[in-house]
């Protein structure tokens, strides 16, 4: 299993339910990753998407303890065992990946083999934040891309690996 985020300096993620900014670049990266492939999110993930609704052309998961919520066609599952083992049921574990929010990450980054962190180079007010990797012992940072730039943001495409499930 996989996981994408973008972070700031610090590992922030959002604030009010949102993205802390949007890089063009990072948004193709996030596509050419995740098309054809399954995603698992929070309720808030799915809701902060334009009109609520799904990502085209991916098998969405959606997260959430609301009994009887409407997914607009996403499959609502209750915890985060049960995303992962209808993601499997649907893909293979490199073919799935975890995209947000905050207590999703918390939750789910140490199931993942390989996490894909865009790093931006700047602080931005966030009020919701992703471990940082760098700090942890079980995550290796394995490729780091050019430094880009989207007009003045500077932010860099990482990937890293999970040691603790490493395959050999």
């Amino acid at each position: 299993m996989n996981l994408i985020v973008a972070v700031d300096k610090h590992w922030g993620i959002g604030y009010n339910n949102g993205l802390l900014v949007s890089i063009p670049a990072d948004k193709k990266f996030f596509r050419e990753k995740t098309t054809g492939k399954t995603i698992i999110m929070g309720r808030r993930t799915l809701e902060s998407f334009r009109d609520g609704r799904p990502l085209p052309n991916r098998n969405n998961i959606v997260i959430t303890t609301r009994k009887n919520y409407d997914g607009h066609g996403a499959i609502v599952v209750n915890s985060p065992e049960e995303a992962v083992k209808r993601a499997r049921e649907l893909s293979a574990d490199e073919d799935i990946f975890v995209i947000g929010g905050g207590r999703v990450y918390r939750e789910m980054y140490e199931l993942c083999d390989v996490a894909y962190v865009t790093k931006i180079d700047y602080t931005y007010v966030a009020d919701t934040f992703f471990p940082d990797l760098d700090e942890d012992k079980n995550w290796k940072m394995i490729e780091e891309s050019e430094e880009q730039t989207c007009f003045d943001i500077e932010f860099t495409f990482t990937t890293y690996k999970n040691l603790l499930l490493e395959k050999e």
